[in-house]
């Protein structure tokens, strides 16, 4: 929890200063670019997490991996070099994405289906969706084989849970009373 608000304080630093300089749009890029890269290498993670491994060694390795990462980003990487912080790192991405996101009006609604949403159901989900949200919606699919049909969607902190599997337990649970 205590790295969880200090990511979100980061998070809601770089983003002021991004935006001061008319740089947060670049510098969510390079937020989620740092995000991907951790999420897809477990050595990168291990690199960053480990207390045996000298801040300016991992400063070093950040500047070579992420060269092109504008200034505020790179600003970012000595701040967490400074207060030993480098373990939040993903973290601190992570915020940022979210904040920049809720800044700019977009949403993120995660639909669960039991096979890949195809471009007609997708289309048909997002005008769904716009009938009772006015923000700009991005559609995250996830296949989950066991809802075994139909869909979950998640917008925020509400779902809508239309998948076989619910309707077979509610099922279960009115017979059995």
């Amino acid at each position: 929890m205590v790295m969880a608000r200090a990511a979100i304080r980061y998070a809601k630093a770089i983003l002021d200063i991004a935006n001061s300089n008319g740089q947060a749009a670049t510098v969510n890029n390079d937020m989620k670019s740092i995000v991907t890269a951790v999420a897809e290498s477990k050595e990168l993670k291990n690199f960053l997490a480990s207390p045996v491994i000298k801040a300016d060694v991992k400063i070093s390795a950040l500047s070579e991996i992420f060269a092109s990462v504008q200034s505020e980003t790179k600003g970012l990487f000595r701040l967490l070099l400074e207060n030993k912080r480098f373990e939040i790192l993903p973290e601190v991405a992570s915020q940022y994405n979210a904040l920049f996101d809720e800044m700019n009006g977009v949403e993120t609604a995660k639909v669960t289906t039991a096979f890949p949403i195809t471009p007609e159901l997708e289309a048909k989900v997002l005008a769904k969706i716009k009938e009772f949200s006015n923000k700009t919606i991005t559609l995250v699919n996830t296949v989950d084989p066991s809802i075994l049909g139909g869909f979950v969607l998640r917008i925020g902190d509400k779902q809508y849970n239309a998948s076989i599997a619910n309707r077979l337990r509610e099922l279960k649970r009115e017979l059995s009373n």
